[in-house]
């Protein structure tokens, strides 16, 4: 059963049906502080991407972790800068790659499907921790392999900001009206009965 809901929220996000009202209240905001998320915190994340479901159980996903400003600062060498201008108060990011390769060397079809599946575990339990966790897609993937030292036989992904929410105007005002949560299509707009554009 859904229950009542933060007024931001509720404002912009109402179910077509009840559901658990995590799903809701994780969102993507850009207003981080910079308070530090303590190691067991942050490894709460990772260990519920550790549970994701995965093709074969081959668990595909990787995280490589920046938690210092050194580390973090290789990472703002690829971001983009637009999302640099927000993304530079959070105290943690993470880049998601994902291997694709089986264990006998064959291609791995569902390598990036998995590695979606672990992102979603990990923004459950954020929000579950009280973190935010904004994904990022804007970053140049070819300079994170090359500066990472990503093997060629994994996919790079997005990089995910992790840390605490800060307010409002702490983002640049061209930010501050996204500031809010995104609502989704209808239901009926994402599901097809039997086959492609048949109405359910």
């Amino acid at each position: 059963m859904t229950a009542s809901l933060p007024t931001e929220i509720e404002a912009s996000r109402q179910p077509d049906y009840e559901i658990n009202p995590q799903f809701l209240t994780r969102w993507s905001p850009r207003s981080f502080s910079e308070q530090e998320v303590t190691e067991d915190v942050l490894f709460s994340l990772f260990e519920a991407a550790r549970w994701a479901p995965s093709g074969s159980n081959l668990q595909p996903w990787r995280f490589i972790v920046a938690r210092t400003s050194e580390q973090r600062a290789k990472f703002y060498d690829f971001i983009a800068p637009m999302n640099r201008e927000w993304c530079e108060k959070a105290p943690v990011l993470a880049l998601i790659i994902s291997h694709t390769k089986t264990a006998n060397g064959g291609n791995n079809p569902t390598h990036g499907f998995d590695a979606g599946a672990a992102w979603g575990y990990l923004a459950l339990e954020a929000a579950n921790q009280g973190l935010i966790t904004h994904a990022m897609g804007g970053f140049d993937r070819e300079q994170a392999r090359k500066d990472l030292h990503v093997p060629e036989d994994y996919d790079v992904h997005a990089v995910i900001a992790i840390g605490y929410q800060g307010p409002l105007d702490a983002l640049a005002e061209k930010f501050q009206s996204r500031e809010i949560p995104s609502d989704r299509r209808a239901i009926s707009e994402s599901l097809f009965s039997g086959e492609f554009g048949k109405e359910l």
